[in-house]
């Protein structure tokens, strides 16, 4: 599976007493279960204790209601901050690839504060028409800043992703961070639909991977990819912003942010 979603969230907390002065880090391993879709996810359940003996690090199985907590890194997305985004799609759906059955925004909230330290929580409607994980907000809504957020918008009012894109806009439009300000929203466009034997698959602009120096971003050999990479070096001014031709990856239902999982220093 994706390391993004198998892998643990590596956290780092950095405490303003006198007595501990140094950062300390641990790895959070979330439950794994396959987005809810697919059985065989045994070997994906190892993944999180492996990077953790790697790294030498601490790692703690993440607890809510007298069970472990199901949740893919591909599902959040942070400001570093204090607030939040994901999708009600992914987390809140009653029926379909449910993670945690009864959990609630509530829940959520109270788990995300716990072991994320986030104190705001922005929720979407739904992902990208072909997401197999079933509304995944790295596909469509990205942190570029504190206080600025990349959406990706469809043009073309006869594609699925159309309305759903645009539902997420308007509630990104009322939405406010942590300290209670309003966020800049900055649009990026969709490539073309892409698709493999008749299956729809979630191409999207916004699946990019941050670095210390670049941020790498698919591109998918559409006319949209200049100008998404465009946008997006507005975003990054001391990073170069650079395109990685990720058709093949795309088969595989996800891209370059879900091939990866940051490891804070």
């Amino acid at each position: 599976s994706w390391m993004r979603d198998s892998g643990p969230i590596v956290v780092k907390h950095s405490s303003k007493t006198k007595a501990q002065r140094k950062d300390s880090r641990h790895c959070l391993s979330f439950c794994f279960n396959g987005w809810a879709k697919y059985p065989d996810h045994r070997l994906d359940a190892k993944v999180p204790n492996v990077v953790a003996q790697h790294l030498n690090l601490p790692m703690i199985e993440p607890m809510h209601r007298g069970r472990r907590v199901v949740l893919e890194g591909g599902s959040i997305d942070v400001n570093g901050k204090g607030t939040l985004v994901t999708t009600e799609e992914c987390l809140l759906h009653p029926s379909v690839q449910v993670r945690n059955p009864g959990f609630g925004k509530e829940d959520y909230e109270a788990l995300f504060k716990r072991y994320l330290g986030i104190t705001h929580t922005i929720w979407l409607q739904e992902g990208i028409a072909g997401d197999d994980t079933h509304g995944h907000v790295d596909d469509i809504t990205r942190f570029v800043g504190p206080k600025k957020l990349v959406t990706v918008m469809e043009s073309r009012r006869s594609d699925e992703n159309y309305a759903r894109l645009r539902k997420n806009a308007r509630r990104l439009k009322e939405a406010v961070l942590e300290d209670g300000t309003h966020p800049e929203v900055i649009d990026l466009p969709m490539p073309s639909a892409v698709r493999f034997e008749g299956l729809r698959l979630p191409a999207s602009y916004a699946n990019f991977i941050i670095l210390n120096q670049s941020v790498l971003v698919p591109t998918f050999n559409d006319a949209n990819d200049a100008e998404a990479l465009n946008i997006l070096q507005s975003c990054f001014p001391g990073r170069q912003v650079i395109g990685i031709h990720s058709v093949d990856l795309i088969w595989g239902l996800g891209s370059l942010h879900c091939l990866s999982q940051q490891i804070p220093c």
